[in-house]
């Protein structure tokens, strides 16, 4: 049994803290405080690395925060540590995420002499008012720049991160930003709807003219419409490419249950052992705290047993692809059999098809992921 292995680095800060997001991410008031960091992050690496050393790595991710902050000789450092200790698999994907506004092409370059292949940039629209309604720092005329600037650099990999549901925003709104991005011909492009997360400043002081329910939902339907139209294969809740070398191999690897380590501050690791047995690890969430740290974790735990079949459903079912019996087995190390109730009660309910190797999400399950998901919980 061999399970993929993925590397997700987390960058703490960014220019300012938006209002709707709930990520470990603060605002950078000392930029002496990023190389502090980096040094603490080499040091996490080397540690990981004593336990997993030689494992094959399928993707490194940089998120945050905005990863875009750290300059490319940091980031060259980070990913050379990581091939001394660690085996890449072939074609390795390593995404770094960017923000409008952080980035130029000189920027760009250097990132891809560094070792990046793949960028996801934070759009989230392109139209002037919405962006001050979410408190973005970027403008329209700075995120198209910032796209023309990943493209000049040769990227030929990238993402681009769009938002729906933003204030006063309306179908046409939302379908003038989707072909907005359409435009630069994305090979990935990520949709997803402005939430209201707990210990936000949305929470607190929420935002006025946000899109009913029903707003939502034909906004959301007219999107999928459009941008099925336009040649893009949605193949995830919130993801969408031109083709199956496009999708993001790092995100699925989370969403098949697969393990991956992560080094930073409120970084989490999921190892299966060779029983089957799983376990999570957390590193320190404060990167002040993290930085004066001596061995990073924070929290472990060992997966109920019985809650691993569920674990991987809960995760699976958002790829839209059939799910295949073998993979369940090889990940959790049970047969399909242990989920038959579950299964068919899903079956019943019209979200689901069984085929004879694999499950099947129909549009109505689609449509109603979270009935879905529920039957698992």
């Amino acid at each position: 049994m061999i399970i993929p292995l993925t590397l997700y680095i987390h960058f703490p800060w960014c220019l300012s803290k938006c209002p709707y997001c709930d990520f470990n991410s603060h605002v950078l008031s000392d930029e002496k405080a990023i190389a502090s960091y980096v040094d603490s992050l080499l040091v996490d690496l080397e540690i990981e690395a004593r336990t997993h050393k030689g494992s094959e790595l399928s993707s490194i991710y940089f998120g945050g925060g905005t990863p875009s902050l750290l300059s490319a000789n940091m980031v060259t450092k980070i990913i050379q540590q990581i091939s001394k200790s660690f085996t890449f698999k072939p074609a390795i994907e390593i995404t770094l995420e960017a923000n409008p506004g952080t980035i130029d092409l000189k920027r760009c370059e250097e990132f891809q002499h560094a070792g990046i292949n793949r960028i996801s940039l934070g759009i989230q629209s392109f139209d002037d008012e919405k962006l001050k309604a979410i408190k973005r720092i970027h403008d329209a005329k700075q995120a198209l720049a910032a796209i023309d600037v990943v493209k000049s650099a040769g990227f030929t990999n990238f993402n681009l991160d769009l938002m729906f549901g933003l204030p006063g925003q309306s179908i046409a709104d939302g379908l003038k930003d989707l072909q907005a991005a359409l435009n630069f011909m994305p090979p990935h492009l990520s949709w997803y709807q402005l939430t209201i997360e707990p210990n936000t400043l949305f929470a607190a002081v929420k935002p006025s003219r946000l899109p009913h329910s029903e707003k939502l939902w034909e906004i959301q339907q007219a999107g999928q419409d459009f941008l099925s139209k336009m040649g893009l294969k949605q193949y995830e809740v919130a993801a969408f490419c031109r083709s199956a070398e496009n999708t993001c191999r790092h995100n699925i690897n989370y969403w098949q249950y697969g393990d991956y380590l992560g080094i930073g501050a409120g970084a989490h690791s999921k190892i299966t052992a060779i029983n089957h047995s799983v376990k999570r690890y957390w590193k320190t969430a404060d990167p002040r705290v993290y930085t004066q740290s001596e061995d990073f974790i924070e929290g472990e735990e060992i997966v109920a047993t019985g809650k691993i079949p569920l674990e991987f459903m809960f995760n699976a079912l958002r790829l839209y692809q059939p799910l295949s019996y073998g993979l369940f087995q090889e990940r959790t190390g049970f047969t399909i059999d242990s989920i038959k109730t579950q299964l068919q009660s899903a079956q019943e309910l019209g979200l689901i098809e069984l085929a004879d190797d694999s499950i099947v999400t129909t549009k109505h399950g689609k449509n109603f992921l979270n009935d879905l998901l529920e039957i698992f919980l």
